[in-house]
């Protein structure tokens, strides 16, 4: 099984930022929200994390031997990085919605992300058909992932949300992949 989660919160996500590749650590709800999902996860399994601190502490606790890979790492929001949702202009909104090949400034496209996340998977899922594999990553590649799975395009982005602290199940063993869970939140309830 594919197992995809996406990290604990940080205070940049808690502020409502667009949260690129700027590298804060989890905030003390993220650090309680990795706990829960490593109490839930099944020990033993191969971890890969994105690089940036906030996936590799929400890894931390799920294996002694976590892997980085570059290709998990969140979308690059060029100028945008820091924008707060709110204070992006709606104009920016519609020429992004619009084309998955448009990117902000010094930026990264849908079709970059797709580019670089989707040959991991393909990687990964003779392995993840026989035994489980953890990927710890960000919003916009968990999208990807999932886009991947469905066998649909990238465009899917602007059509769901990945809950902070979520997880996705795909299974591999098949002929295609197939998505099994979408945004399991349920280790999260007893914090609320």
């Amino acid at each position: 099984m594919l197992i995809v989660v996406r990290h604990g919160r940080t205070e940049a996500n808690a502020g409502g930022e667009l949260l690129g590749r700027r590298d804060p650590s989890l905030d003390a709800e993220g650090r309680v929200q990795a706990r829960a999902i490593a109490d839930v996860l099944p020990a033993g399994a191969r971890v890969i994390s994105s690089p940036l601190a906030r996936c590799r502490e929400t890894a931390a606790g799920l294996g002694s031997d976590v892997e980085i890979d570059e290709r998990l790492i969140e979308l690059d929001y060029g100028e945008l990085e820091g924008t707060p949702l709110r204070e992006v202009e709606p104009s920016t909104w519609r020429e992004w919605r619009a084309s998955t090949s448009w990117r902000p400034e010094g930026g990264e496209s849908h079709d970059d992300l797709a580019a670089r996340v989707w040959p991991l998977l393909d990687e990964l899922a003779p392995a993840a058909a026989s035994s489980d594999v953890v990927l710890v990553s960000h919003v916009s590649p968990i999208k990807a992932v999932v886009a991947w799975a469905l066998g649909v395009s990238i465009d899917i982005s602007w059509r769901c949300f990945v809950e902070q602290a979520s997880i996705q199940r795909i299974a591999t063993g098949g002929v295609r992949p197939s998505l099994r869970t979408f945004n399991e939140t349920a280790h999260l309830d007893h914090l609320a």
